[in-house]
């Protein structure tokens, strides 16, 4: 459609539209006090309306709330910038060219909306302004912790018991009770491996559950094996908490300790960080004994909590 008036009309009918839902009550007028509009939260993605505003706030591409620059084309269909990008720049409602059209109107709406947190079903009952809910559910207590089970990519998220029973049941991971541990990490022809991953272990103790990790991998260009320990639970819990892991043989030891690193932390990160036992392949040969063909590393360590 051609730059004119007809497209101007077709504009302006638009913001229309949001007569329709009530929202003259919500209009901001120049020189008076925004009027704050709170709404609640259902099922449909965590973001379900319980009225038009909703409805008219949420990208019909993705789902997701809009947040500005909201875009509009000619016909007032709106969508949020990054799906604006992935249909390019094409309107998935009428086909028309989206153009660079601000929906002005809706983004000072939900200027006016407080919302509750995304998590709410699982314990944030906190309510935010529209444009603030977003920086918040980032960083947010009660979002979902990821699956720390490194044998494999697994998706799944949820609250800490739910990812204990999920460790236990789907991943058969070792579960032992206690502070103290004494594993021992067998590996045939060592020196043809470069990454590997041992089944992880999780140690309940003091009533918190702590994941111990062990892998093979390549620090720059030597091959070494790292032993850390990460806490079932957010950063701010895991200071609380000390420990030490220990490899020994011939009158010689290799002694680290530190706080665990939290599971918002992927193992990834732990390991670029060398945040825990790191023994290079040939110390680590020489504390397995024997030929020093085969890799047989028992750790030993303990955990506690600081005064």
């Amino acid at each position: 459609m051609a730059p004119g008036g007809s497209a101007c009309k077709e504009v302006f009918e638009s913001h229309m539209k949001f007569a329709n839902y009530d929202l003259a009550m919500l209009k901001v007028e120049k020189n008076s006090t925004p009027v704050k509009t709170t709404i609640g939260l259902g099922k449909k993605h965590g973001m379900a309306s319980l009225n038009g505003v909703h409805e008219l706030l949420e990208c019909p591409v993705c789902t997701n709330l809009m947040y500005p620059p909201i875009h509009q084309c000619p016909n007032g269909h709106t969508l949020c910038s990054n799906c604006k990008i992935r249909v390019h720049n094409c309107c998935p409602t009428c086909r028309l060219e989206l153009g660079n059209i601000r929906c002005l109107a809706l983004e000072k709406v939900a200027e006016s909306l407080e919302l509750p947190c995304r998590y709410q079903n699982l314990g944030c009952h906190d309510i935010f302004p529209y444009y603030n809910k977003l920086k918040h559910e980032q960083n947010c207590l009660f979002r979902p912790y990821n699956c720390p089970y490194t044998g494999s990519e697994c998706s799944v998220t949820s609250d800490i018991p739910t990812l204990v029973a999920h460790l236990k049941d789907d991943h058969k991971v070792d579960m032992h009770d206690g502070c103290t541990f004494n594993h021992r990490y067998v590996k045939s022809n060592p020196h043809e491996v470069e990454n590997a991953t041992w089944m992880l272990t999780v140690f309940n103790c003091f009533g918190r559950q702590f994941c111990l990790h062990f892998e093979a991998f390549q620090l720059g260009t030597a091959p070494v094996y790292m032993a850390f320990l990460r806490f079932m639970g957010e950063e701010g819990e895991a200071k609380k908490f000390s420990y030490t892991l220990e490899v020994s043989a011939y009158d010689r030891k290799l002694i680290w300790q530190g706080v665990p690193r939290s599971i918002r932390d992927s193992h990834r990160k732990v390991r670029e960080s060398q945040d825990g036992l790191i023994i290079p392949r040939n110390l680590a040969l020489f504390f397995s004994g024997g030929d020093q063909q085969e890799l047989k590393l028992r750790v030993t360590g303990r955990i506690w909590k600081e005064q």
